[in-house]
């Protein structure tokens, strides 16, 4: 045992040299005679207890004693047992590493190690605490042997990115065997069982990534042919019959499809010979058609119009359909149908634009109200209700139908463009700028089919939506509104200790944001809490803790900028900047204005105060200049298009392919040009991603491909892999088993990364969901997902209700000790380093494996995802191995320096200032 350090000790000489984790070897022996000499009655209980103890656990263990005072040997044996508990869990995963027990966690090793009381414990000791730990986790996985070892399964492979191999998968199934008490008949027979369907499954995903393969590589031969054989304009004329100005007027017309455009000085067409050549029997009717329009084209009144399509191939031709991208108002029928009138209502939060719209959709006969959130969808509707209107809700995985009811709330994705109503609502219209969702505000704007349509957003949309307004040929007016209580930047930052009751501390990752929250629960705050990875509905239930005065603080990601009314005091900016999914960068003006302006509130706070934190490098004045900034104007003023289910038929049957990634790779090349004067084509980098891994599921139509591709998942936690596995067991005939999270603790318990699995499990939940919602059959037990929904979001709720203090100054959640004293950084979603990689779940807390990949998939116009909550963050995109560094620390730290939001001027995210951020 060693002497307690004294302050003038060098430390280095303390420290006990190639120790076993958790089992330092002692200095040397104790000395019982000393104890009369020391002038601690801890020292002196330590030392009677005659335990080894090194240099490194003597300062917390006297810590520990002290608090036990007076303290004898059973004592002094339980603080030196908490000291070591730590370095036991580490044992025992290391342990199960050299083994080959991926199957154990982090929390496994730990719970195990809390049973543990005997300081002196061995090897053999901790492996038998380990054992129950293990056992009821593995029996709780599953409501039986075979359920067990698929959920066990599916967690490893969700971690590692990909299936376990055949040795890894029989070991698990040994283990869940074991749990669960099969006698050695009924282990053989479960154990052949298990490895005969896995190695058929096994087989089935090697066929389906083969046959994927082959389909790119014929797909990609097929287009670089393709694109070999089409012919210049000047070959045109002759192909057609037709002289060099008919073919120049054709082309106009869009009678005479252009395959491909080649930008340069002088733009460059080309052309499919063999759609020539099918439209050459065309041409008479083309001709006499012209000759029909000639007198009203003489007399002035038909100078601009086209010459009608008439019949034949080139009327039906895919190409020319998929061409309309580049008038893709035209694709709306039904909008284009109706005398739309458009109303645009812009101003600062707390403006009062949604009350307005509100109330004239409450007064018409039909009318639906899009959101971008689920959780705003829902307030739509209560909204709707409060004053009097019953309506339904359709979000990409809840459905709510109110018989008799002629109204809908809704997310921008599930828009309904074939039922005409009177009012129509379209919110957060800046988003038209984001790249991951910015073309299903395109297609909502331009395809509502609504008498009136009022377009809600901050002042930065208005040339967008005017562009919009343009190419529908519809009528705008623009309503401007301001702000119905002020809005100032306070003077001086503000210190952690200086909150009060109704404020809201913002920070731009869900590490940040746990971190500050145990700082403040430490001090004694009771803090609410709200960011991107928590459902809606705990995300209310924080909310209304907040709102109740239940928790006097609320600790926030950005996603408090958008939904969520609360009644914020202030709120004060723990950063100014955030990690926007590609680079680490500084907030823009809009940005603060959008999250800033969620302080004061009509009624309740009459002067809304916007700070920044103190010792956060960010400044007041930057506050202050963002505040007053005016809408920047946007360098792309097009509107983003994607294709739908009947473009991609279309052009599948154009070109002769079955191949999802062949379609989606002609649309990309050859649809719409670079430098088209009116649209550009939204993102597809995901669809493309999903469509080369289920591209060879077999049993799966082209459309069954594309509705996954469209699905909500997150890359960052394999989500794309996982689709390619649903997919085969969908193709396959077999029903897919909703995800579950296993046995939780009490949340009293609950450490960091538990919370962060079940986070994760609850965000497969949302995609298993949506697509139950669109193949009913092959994803069969809604009612087991949705109650597994439930319980983790009761789960979850419980765990940040909780308000306590942990062990030596960790404060809920298990802080590590790396966290404390030193609160992470800001990648997306919670990352701080990308080691760490927290926002999207790469998590430590389950199954160890590769790490992660890549942001949220599925995206597009018809894509009916419950948009970017079912992504989080949804503009954190595919960047995770782009290497970006961390951000720095939220919690303020002396001595750090550096300019705060906006200094100078701000660099723009591609998505512009509507782009989503990660913690939505």
């Amino acid at each position: 045992m060693t002497t307690p350090p004294s302050p003038h000790d060098d430390p280095a000489e303390n420290v006990p040299q190639a120790a076993e984790p958790g089992h330092e070897a002692p200095d040397r022996a104790p000395d019982h005679d000393a104890a009369a000499t020391l002038a601690s009655p801890a020292e002196a209980a330590v030392l009677a207890a005659g335990f080894a103890v090194t240099s490194r656990e003597m300062p917390q263990l006297l810590r520990l004693v002290r608090r036990r005072m007076p303290a004898d040997r059973d004592a002094v044996a339980e603080a030196l047992s908490e000291v070591r508990r730590r370095g036991w869990a580490a044992r025992l995963l290391d342990a199960a590493n050299r083994t080959g027990r991926f199957w154990i966690t982090a929390a496994d090793a730990r719970n195990a190690a809390e049973v543990v009381h005997d300081p002196e414990a061995s090897a053999e000791v901790l492996e038998a605490a380990l054992r129950p730990v293990l056992q009821a986790r593995l029996q709780a996985a599953g409501a039986g042997p075979a359920a067990a070892l698929e959920s066990l399964a599916t967690e490893a492979a969700d971690v590692a990115g990909a299936p376990l191999s055949a040795e890894r998968h029989g070991a698990l199934a040994r283990a869940v065997a074991e749990a669960h008490g099969l006698d050695p008949e009924e282990a053989d027979r479960f154990l052949s069982r298990a490895a005969s369907e896995e190695a058929a499954r096994r087989e089935e995903r090697r066929a389906a990534a083969r046959a994927a393969r082959e389909l790119r590589r014929d797909e990609v031969a097929r287009l670089r042919a393709w694109e070999q054989s089409l012919v210049p304009f000047e070959e045109v004329a002759e192909r057609l019959g037709a002289t060099a100005k008919e073919a120049l007027r054709w082309v106009g017309a869009g009678l005479v499809p252009v395959a491909r455009r080649i930008p340069g000085k002088r733009e460059r067409w080309e052309f499919d010979p063999a759609t020539l050549d099918a439209l050459r029997a065309e041409v008479p009717a083309w001709r006499e058609a012209e000759a029909d329009a000639a007198p009203a084209r003489a007399r002035g009144d038909g100078r601009d119009r086209p010459v009608p399509l008439v019949g034949g191939r080139a009327a039906n031709a895919a190409v020319a359909r998929v061409a309309a991208l580049d008038r893709y108002a035209g694709h709306f029928a039904t909008a284009r149908a109706l005398n739309r009138r458009l109303t645009l209502v812009t101003g600062p939060t707390n403006s009062g634009k949604s009350h307005l719209a509100l109330d004239r959709l409450s007064t018409a006969e039909s009318g639906v109200a899009l959101a971008p959130l689920r959780l705003l969808a829902h307030e739509f509707r209560e909204a709707l209700a409060a004053r009097g209107v019953l309506a339904s809700l359709s979000t990409g995985e809840e459905r709510i139908t109110v018989e008799g009811s002629r109204h809908l709330a809704a997310t921008v994705e599930m828009c309904p463009l074939n039922r005409p109503v009177d009012v129509a609502i379209v919110d957060e219209a800046q988003l038209l700028y984001d790249r991951d969702r910015g073309a299903a505000w395109t297609a909502a704007i331009m395809g509502v089919p609504a008498r009136d349509v009022f377009i809600l957003g901050a002042p930065d949309c208005i040339p967008m939506v005017r562009r919009i307004a343009a190419l529908c040929g519809d009528p705008l007016e623009e309503i401007s509104l301001e702000r119905k209580s002020p809005l100032r930047a306070a003077t001086e930052p503000v210190g952690l200790g200086d909150l009060r009751a109704g404020d809201a501390l913002v920070a731009f990752s869900r590490r940040d944001v746990l971190d500050l929250r145990a700082e403040l629960v430490r001090r004694g705050r009771r803090v609410a809490v709200v960011y991107g990875a928590l459902s809606p509905e705990v995300r209310r239930a924080e909310a209304a803790r907040f709102r109740s005065g239940e928790a006097e603080v609320l600790v926030a990601t950005d996603a408090i900028g958008m939904g969520l009314n609360l009644p914020i005091r202030r709120v004060v900016f723990s950063a100014g900047w955030k990690f926007d999914g590609e680079v680490r960068r500084e907030l823009t003006a809009q940005e603060i204005k959008q999250i800033g302006g969620r302080a004061g509130r009509f009624g309740a706070f009459e002067d809304g105060i916007v700070a920044v934190l103190a010792g956060s490098g960010a400044s007041p004045d930057t506050i202050r200049r963002a505040l007053a900034a005016p809408p920047e104007v946007m360098d792309e003023l097009r509107p983003q298009v994607q294709p739908d289910s009947e473009i991609i038929r279309a052009v599948a049957a154009e070109i002769g392919s079955d191949s999802l990634f062949g379609v989606l790779a002609r649309i990309k090349r050859a649809v719409l040009r670079r430098d088209d004067p009116n649209y550009r084509l939204g993102d597809m980098e995901q669809q493309m991603a999903v469509a080369t891994a289920v591209d060879g599921v077999a049993g799966l139509s082209l459309l069954d491909r594309w509705t996954y591709a469209l699905c909500p998942v997150s890359e960052r936690d394999n989500g794309v892999a996982r689709l390619a596995r649903w997919a085969v067991e969908h193709g396959a005939g077999r029903p897919v088993v909703p995800p579950h999270a296993g046995r939780l603790p009490s949340p009293e318990r609950a450490q960091r990364e538990e919370l962060e699995h079940a986070e994760k499990v609850h965000r497969r939940l949302v995609a298993w969901r949506w697509l139950s919602l669109r193949f009913e059959a092959a994803y069969p037990n809604r009612a087991e997902a949705e109650a597994e929904t439930e319980r983790l979001d009761s789960w979850i709720e419980e765990v940040l209700r909780t308000q306590r203090q942990g062990r030596d100054g960790a404060v809920g959640l298990g802080l590590t000790r790396s966290a404390r004293g030193r609160p992470g950084g800001g990648t997306p979603e919670g990352g701080g380093a990308p080691a760490a990689g927290e926002r999207e779940s790469r998590g430590r807390g389950g199954m160890r494996g590769g790490p992660p990949r890549r942001g949220w998939a599925g995206r597009g116009a018809d894509a009916v995802a419950d948009g970017a909550e079912a992504r989080p963050d949804v503009g954190a995109s595919r960047r995770s191995r782009r290497g970006q560094a961390a951000a720095p620390p939220a919690v303020p730290r002396r001595g750090r320096a550096g300019g705060g939001a906006g200094a100078g001027k701000p660099s723009r995210s591609k998505g512009g200032p509507g782009r989503r951020s990660p913690n939505r």
